[in-house]
């Protein structure tokens, strides 16, 4: 199984007196990157939620917000005069200086003017939070179902993807191979040319020319870096057939893969089999993009 680092949730609950509401996305990350925006007011909330988190995802930037709120919160709330007065001061010192700078802003409106801090004042928070806090704890495994069932239906797109890609490097390693015992022929055949050529204007050495035809032969083989790619494949295979954490070593993987298909080209000498090589290269590229969302 394949996990994406991409996933999200959200969920909400309530009990006698309280309702809350969360959400829980994530995005591809290096590492695991936990980011949690929950009431501080909730004595030991925050670090439970991150251990149930570390046990969820290896990989990814995970955040998770909570808004926890009174079931009869509008009857708590009072309007702070002083925090009213200074608030709407500051949005006239704004309009005023937008003005000046011939600069148009939209209409103020009472909704902004109250959410802006200070200005309303809301019922203290409970002393005893334990048992807010267990309950919403005791909700949380659903919301984390609910993410992991996200990561994996998106892993499971990105691994039809990445077979797929690993499918058309394997087709076009095999035709390389086809391509490299047509380039031999043409090869041969231009090294009896320069040969002729050679011996022609010059008395160098045979033993001479059969090294420098040696040297040439071993530097255009390309039989190692076909041999690697397949190998490459196998293990791209092996890799996605296993259930733990794989987009590090996939990532390191399609490292090696570009690296073979870069020496390919430099070796190929050939039109047909560069562009085979280039055609590798844009496929490794495309697996690349795809490996950087695998958990």
């Amino acid at each position: 199984m394949t996990n994406s680092m991409t996933g999200f949730a959200s969920g909400d609950g309530q009990i006698e007196g309280w309702s809350w509401t969360w959400d829980l996305r994530s995005v591809n990350s290096r590492g695991l990157d936990i980011r949690l925006r929950v009431p501080d007011w909730i004595e030991g909330l925050e670090p439970a939620i991150r251990a149930l988190l570390q046990k969820s995802a290896a990989r990814g930037s995970v955040t998770l917000s909570l808004r926890v709120a009174r079931a009869d919160a509008d009857a708590g709330l009072e309007l702070d005069a002083g925090g009213l007065d200074a608030a709407i001061n500051l949005v006239r010192t704004v309009e005023t200086r937008a003005s000046d700078l011939h600069l148009g802003l939209a209409p103020s409106r009472a909704t902004d003017v109250l959410a802006m801090r200070g200005v309303l004042e809301t019922q203290s928070a409970p002393q005893d939070t334990s048992a807010l806090k267990q309950v919403i704890l005791a909700d949380m495994p659903g919301l984390i179902q609910q993410f992991n069932e996200s990561r994996a239906q998106e892993g499971a797109a990105l691994e039809t993807v990445l077979r797929g890609q690993i499918a058309t490097v394997a087709e076009r390693v095999a035709d390389a191979r086809t391509l490299a015992d047509a380039r031999s022929d043409k090869m041969a055949a231009a090294l009896r040319e320069a040969l002729a050529r050679v011996t022609e204007v010059s008395d160098m050495d045979e033993g001479r020319i059969a090294q420098e035809l040696a040297l040439i032969a071993v530097k255009a083989d390309i039989a190692e870096e076909l041999d690697r790619l397949d190998a490459h494949v196998a293990a791209a295979h092996v890799l996605l057939d296993q259930a733990e954490p794989k987009g590090r070593k996939l990532d390191f993987l399609t490292q090696e893969f570009n690296r073979e298909a870069n020496t390919l080209c430099s070796k190929a000498q050939f039109k047909d089999l560069t562009a085979v090589g280039l055609d590798l290269k844009h496929t490794i590229d495309q697996m690349r993009e795809q490996v950087q969302n695998v958990e």
